[in-house]
């Protein structure tokens, strides 16, 4: 069975099919959240640390960092700004991180400061990011997420989108990494958009699964890009993309009713043991006012385990 190990300082998680479900919380990114990039800016972290602490305490079984406050001279910028976010973020949590950036020095530059085994986001099929990344996770020993574009764009074609992943994992190989160390994002489309991206999504995943033996992330909200309610929809999304294989997302642990859509699929996937988490966060369920759920108690870890920012389709909605 595949099984990637991520860790922090004093904690390991496992991704897998026989795992509970990952969380990785999405919240510490700048892209499209103005006021979090020009306080990043700044130097200001309060907002990093609080949904930091907000993210794990929702529970989030990983964090997602990024730094990516600027498009000028990221190659200057970038890989300081990620180190501190990085270190701030590493000594007030104990959950492994997602070192996320498009910026090859920023994403060397974290994994220099980074305690545990984080994960990288990302790596595409362009053969400049290639020749860029793959050395670096073989030098520092960790799992990638693997985006399947390449120089051609992000194809309306999940089997040219699996090709594109193959690759990835094939010359992966080649530099001595296993594939259990490859995550590999099959691109979520907004079903507003594109009709059957639901279905192209659960096909992906069962080749994945089952060809390649590989575990997949995604952007989770980018499915719900364009449409009112978009909870509703993302909610309705996780379980089903959970039953399909699915082993991890980039989302928003701070969703009530998502991360219950989260606990509800790990009980029925026969991951959550005893259905233990389940009842011990919601044995004293009341609605809130309204109908609305109430706040859950946090979610222990999994195991106990969207990246390149410029990859992914709605990069910006994912904060809302």
């Amino acid at each position: 069975m595949t099984r990637t190990i991520v860790a922090s300082a004093t904690r390991e998680v496992v991704i897998g099919f026989d795992q509970p479900f990952c969380v990785i919380g999405e919240r510490i990114n700048p892209t499209g959240r103005k006021k979090l990039a020009a306080e990043m800016i700044e130097g200001n972290f309060d907002t990093v640390i609080k949904d930091a602490l907000e993210q794990v305490a929702a529970g989030a079984t990983m964090l997602d960092v990024n730094a990516g406050v600027t498009a000028v001279n990221p190659n200057e910028t970038e890989p300081p700004l990620l180190v501190q976010t990085l270190e701030i973020v590493q000594n007030l949590v104990d959950v492994p991180l997602s070192i996320d950036s498009s910026v090859t020095a920023a994403i060397e530059a974290g994994l220099k400061v980074a305690k545990g085994r984080p994960l990288v986001n990302s790596v595409t099929g362009e053969e400049e990011k290639l020749e860029a990344i793959l050395p670096l996770i073989k030098k520092y020993d960790v799992p990638v997420v693997a985006i399947s574009n390449d120089e051609t764009g992000i194809s309306m074609d999940p089997d040219v989108r699996f090709a594109v992943a193959k690759k990835i994992v094939e010359r992966a190989m080649d530099y001595g990494i296993k594939p259990h160390d490859i995550v590999v994002d099959p691109l979520v489309m907004p079903i507003g958009a594109l009709g059957d991206a639901g279905r192209q999504v659960f096909q992906l995943l069962y080749r994945l699964r089952n060809e390649l033996k590989v575990n997949t992330t995604c952007g989770l909200s980018n499915i719900s890009f364009g449409l009112p309610h978009r909870h509703g929809i993302n909610a309705g999304f996780i379980p089903m993309v959970i039953g399909a294989g699915m082993t991890s997302a980039i989302m928003n642990p701070c969703r009530p009713q998502e991360m219950e859509a989260v606990r509800a699929a790990n009980v029925l996937n026969g991951t959550d043991a005893n259905c233990a988490t389940w009842i011990r966060t919601y044995r004293d369920y009341k609605p809130a006012e309204g109908g609305a759920a109430a706040a859950a108690a946090p979610m222990p870890s999994a195991g106990g385990r969207r990246g390149g920012r410029a990859a992914r389709t709605g990069a910006a909605a994912r904060m809302e």
